[in-house]
């Protein structure tokens, strides 16, 4: 049984090895593709707007090691600041989203009366809050384009986190509740565990949801500076080549962000069995 087992292990980690082997040349020939389109474009000439990539890529390279060209800063000023408003953001549609989307989906009634509330809020687009909010005085700049994060980061984790206690087993319920168990105990012991991969999923997407608001929203806070300022900044002074390399800021930051989310949801999914 035991040489069994050693060469199940051998296979399987083998399996793996070329699954990552052959994801990463996929990623490889995408990524070559994209480039490849880009350049096309770039080369016809028809907008103006799209710069090369080499010098796209010579700008990034600057940035990182000069600043940029209009105010000399460094591109870990301008990413540090965005990060803290994402951070503010993220966290508040954490501590509302998961809590309430655990109340609403455990309680029907509730859920029943929050339902048309939220259908009439989720339409909207979390830009259209960002004047609002930054031009509100209580609020300023400081908690305005965090609470543009929030409000696209809110609904996708409440309603993964609705969706995923309502799919909770009825039997589990039934049976705990034949053993013995009250309200509380079946919250604490089952609905709150059997959520947290529907919870992670949907932060995962809320994620990526969060990096297009933070940059619309820095737009309109300009005095917090931050990538969004910097890319609306650049473009404004023709700069075309810089724009793009705080694009492509963006889009490692997402990917790094999201990527780690998905890696924490396949985890947890898979120690609890729900793969």
């Amino acid at each position: 049984m035991t040489n069994i087992a050693v060469l199940n292990f051998k296979y399987d980690e083998h399996n793996r090895i070329q699954r990552w082997i052959r994801s990463g040349i996929i990623v490889v020939i995408s990524l070559l593709l994209f480039v490849l389109v880009w350049w096309l474009v770039a080369e016809w000439g028809y907008f103006e707007t799209i710069p090369q990539p080499l010098d796209t890529f010579d700008a990034l390279i600057s940035l990182i090691q000069n600043g940029d060209p209009i105010n000399h800063l460094t591109l870990w000023t301008e990413v540090s600041s965005s990060l803290r408003t994402f951070g503010k953001g993220t966290a508040l549609a954490l501590i509302v989203a998961i809590p309430l989307g655990l109340l609403l989906g455990y309680v029907k009634p509730l859920r029943e009366l929050a339902m048309p509330v939220i259908e009439v809020l989720r339409p909207i687009a979390p830009i259209a809050w960002a004047p609002i909010f930054i031009a509100t005085k209580a609020l300023g700049y400081t908690w305005g384009p965090a609470l543009v994060v929030f409000m696209g980061m809110l609904f996708p984790i409440l309603t993964s986190t609705i969706f995923g206690v309502q799919r909770i087993d009825s039997s589990w319920i039934d049976a705990s509740k034949t053993l013995g168990a009250n309200r509380w105990q079946i919250f604490y012991k089952i609905v709150l565990p059997s959520s947290v991969p529907y919870v992670l999923n949907g932060l995962k997407t809320a994620l990526g949801v969060g990096w297009m608001c933070i940059v619309a929203a820095e737009i309109y806070a300009t005095s917090l500076g931050g990538l969004g300022f910097f890319i609306y900044s650049m473009a404004q002074n023709f700069y075309w080549d810089y724009a793009f390399a705080g694009l492509i800021v963006v889009a490692v930051l997402g990917l790094l962000t999201t990527g780690v989310a998905e890696q924490v949801s396949k985890y947890v999914s898979r120690r609890m069995g729900m793969e």
